[in-house]
């Protein structure tokens, strides 16, 4: 696994940047009547162009409801979304957003050529165009000598780096990333949060915004993170992340990334005890 990339974004002063992602008093319902299930309530945030943004809390909360919803997945039930002044729908159909999902889903009958060029050949990519994207999205992710292999001859962490490289195939400037490393081991999550951080910085300009429900994850790959209280969903703090990039394991001995992860930590925990 390499070393987290030397090449950097400027992330000094996030909040200054402008937002290209803007949620204001977002909810989400689900059925109607008596079974309606509210889960999401008056959720506003904002994600600075480039920046890497996590939504944080407890499993049921609503993280992925709201990925869905800012990728033009799912209908917004009140509030609105803004993604470069349109709407998530209009970006989805102009295929601004890769998405990421916590299983691979690739297909065990193609390659990991194959996988990743799929995407192409579905909005109609020159056969030259694709050869080309598809190896550098190979190399950008690692694998290089597994080009020709199936899912199945694959580590999990090696399948999720497809769908990253198939993710980014046709060069969205947003990345949706519902909890990818969930169902790794931890040895394996840890090297893929460096290899992440290493892919990104090779795409300058691309957004990412990351769910997951890890503490540590967050601190170690967020410019800004969203946590979120239990159902139904609202945000019940927006943190900045002011620790140095690029960033390596190393960080996550620094006192200020334990400093960030106390407090997000307690906050949390003295909702869950409130």
């Amino acid at each position: 696994m390499r070393e987290a990339a030397t090449v950097q974004h400027d992330h000094s002063a996030v909040a200054t940047r402008p937002a290209t992602v803007v949620a204001t008093n977002v909810g989400k319902v689900f059925g109607s009547g008596a079974s309606a299930v509210r889960a999401l309530e008056d959720v506003s945030f904002d994600v600075p162009q480039g920046s890497f943004v996590s939504i944080l809390g407890p499993s049921g909360c609503g993280k992925s409801t709201l990925l869905r919803l800012i990728a033009g997945l799912q209908p917004i039930t009140s509030g609105e979304i803004a993604v470069n002044d349109h709407t998530p729908d209009e970006m989805r159909k102009a295929r601004e957003f890769g998405i990421v999902f916590q299983q691979p889903i690739l297909f065990d009958w193609r390659t990991v050529e194959q996988n990743v060029a799929l995407p192409l050949q579905l909005i109609g990519t020159s056969k030259e165009e694709r050869k080309r994207r598809v190896g550098e999205m190979i190399e950008l992710v690692g694998l290089g000598d597994f080009r020709r292999h199936r899912p199945w001859q694959l580590s999990g962490g090696m399948q999720q780096r497809v769908a990253i490289a198939r993710a980014l195939a046709f060069g969205p400037r947003f990345l949706m990333m519902d909890e990818p490393f969930g169902a790794l081991d931890m040895m394996t999550r840890e090297r893929m949060q460096t290899e992440l951080l290493r892919i990104w910085s090779s795409r300058p300009g691309t957004t990412i915004v990351f769910i997951t429900h890890s503490i540590s994850e967050a601190v170690l790959l967020s410019d800004r993170i969203v946590v979120m209280s239990a159902r139904p969903g609202r945000v019940m703090r927006v943190i900045d992340v002011d620790l140095e990039r690029p960033r390596t394991d190393e960080v996550r001995k620094d006192e200020r990334f334990i400093e960030i992860e106390t407090e997000i930590r307690d906050l949390i925990f003295s909702q869950e005890h409130a």
